[in-house]
Formats: structure tokens, C-alpha cells, sequence
């Protein structure tokens, strides 16, 4: 038995469901999107304001998939009628970002600046405060899109658990280790 596959999914008045196949697509406000789906594993229902997904069999194959294919379900109507945002702090003296079109230009304490080229459906924004780290706001309807290029924007310059220096998350908590100590 899925807990969460067994869920139904409250679709926005704003957000229309087509099925075509194995093909969904979700539109709404903030974008549209599709997804190819395995219709031999799980079947779709839509009806007046909710989304069930029932699975078609017992199989274990099928079981794994009715949970994940309901959540990928559940992420895309949420996407495009809220979207995601994801926020990261660049922290580190002389760390800067600017937002150039569809490019992330980042000064990261590299000899030279790294350009980051963003997807046509992620868009960011970089806000610097005076006293306060970088950060750098990414938006899209796309979930998983969105934290491919927040977990690309990490992987440039990670946290070192020394003094802290890196790209996070706003609200990570970042272990710290004692660097050396004093002499004997």
C-alpha cells in the first residue's frame, strides 16, 4: 500500500491537465510542462479540482513507480501555479554575483570569473546588501530543473568546513571543524 501515491492531488482552478498517452501536460500561470509517464505502471484521473494516480497492478516495479509518478505529479501543478525558488549565499570576502540576460556571472576568489549560462526557464536574480554575503535567488516551474542548477552553482565553489567560505543554501548550517592548534 502507498501512502503517498494513494493521495489525491488538489489541482488549482487555473492549472488545466491534458493527458495524451503517456505524455502529461500541465499548464497554468507560471509555465507549462511535460512529462512522459510509464501508463503500463500507473493510470491518471482526473476529476473536477482533483488528481488521483492508481497503479495497475501489484507488481513491485509498478508499487515503486505509483508513489514517485504521484510526487512528480503533485510537483508539476504546484510548479506552475506557485513555481519554486531556491536561495544561496555566496560567502567569502570579495564574492560577488551579477545577472547578465540568461547568464550568472559569479567572482568567486578564482583568477578569473565564472559565467554560469541558466536555462531559457530558470530565471535569477542576485541581490547584494552592503555588510551582508551575496545571494542569489533562482526561480522557475520546473522542480527539478531548478535544483540541477542550484546544485551546479554549488558544486563551483562548496562550503569548507573551516571558515565557512563557499556557496550555501540561506539557512544551511554549515559543520565546522577546529582549524590547528596553538603550539605545545
Amino acid at each position: 500500500m502507498s501512502r503517498i501515491g494513494n493521495n489525491p492531488i488538489e489541482v488549482p482552478k487555473d492549472v488545466t491537465i491534458t493527458i495524451n498517452g503517456g505524455v502529461v501536460n500541465v499548464k497554468g500561470p507560471k509555465g507549462e510542462l511535460n512529462q512522459e509517464f510509464d501508463t503500463d505502471a500507473v493510470s491518471f484521473n482526473i476529476e473536477e479540482g482533483l488528481a488521483t494516480v492508481a497503479r495497475n497492478s501489484e507488481a513491485k516495479d509498478h508499487k515503486a513507480k505509483h508513489g514517485l509518478y504521484r510526487s512528480i505529479l503533485s510537483n508539476m501543478v504546484e510548479g506552475v501555479s506557485k513555481g519554486f525558488t531556491i536561495k544561496q549565499e555566496l560567502v567569502g570576502v570579495g564574492y560577488r554575483a551579477a545577472v547578465k540576460a540568461n547568464t550568472l556571472e559569479l567572482s568567486l576568489g578564482f583568477s578569473h570569473n565564472v559565467v554560469l549560462q541558466l536555462p531559457v526557464e530558470v530565471s535569477a536574480e542576485a541581490v547584494t546588501d552592503k555588510g551582508k554575503a551575496p545571494v542569489v535567488t533562482l526561480t522557475s516551474c520546473d522542480k527539478q530543473l531548478v535544483g540541477q542548477v542550484a546544485a551546479k552553482l554549488r558544486s563551483l565553489r562548496k562550503p569548507e568546513p573551516y571558515k565557512g567560505k563557499g556557496i550555501k543554501f540561506v539557512g544551511e548550517q554549515i559543520r565546522r571543524k577546529a582549524g590547528k592548534s596553538a603550539g605545545k
